[in-house]
């Protein structure tokens, strides 16, 4: 699955991907994948299709919210939640710190 994620997310070219292992601090998932968008609506349509793609590959969905603003989409797929966020959005909750990661690799 979570390689579906990413292959997602870099076919729309989603911006400083990091992906995060929150199983030994939640108990709502294992891992958090944090993109960026450059646009509302380029986020909206990274969101999309990253939803398309794990369904393609027969993974269910437990939903999706912030489509309809774009200023951040989450894609819950339980053992995975993924974040797409416009810039100013990302800088301002900003889950890696949130989550206790004060350093991170991004991709792109």
């Amino acid at each position: 699955m979570i390689n579906v994620i990413h292959d997602a997310l870099e076919d729309m070219k989603a911006k400083d991907i990091v992906e995060l292992d929150v199983s030994e601090k939640s108990t709502v998932t294992d891992r958090m994948i944090i993109a960026s968008g450059t646009s509302k609506r380029h986020v909206q349509s990274i969101g999309q299709h990253v939803l398309e793609q794990v369904k393609a590959s027969g993974i269910l969905p437990m939903g999706i919210e912030g489509q309809d603003t774009g200023e951040w989409v989450l894609v819950d797929l339980g053992d995975a939640i993924v974040h797409v966020m416009m810039p100013d959005a990302r800088s301002f909750y900003d889950l890696e710190k949130l989550w206790g990661f004060d350093e991170v690799d991004t991709k792109n």
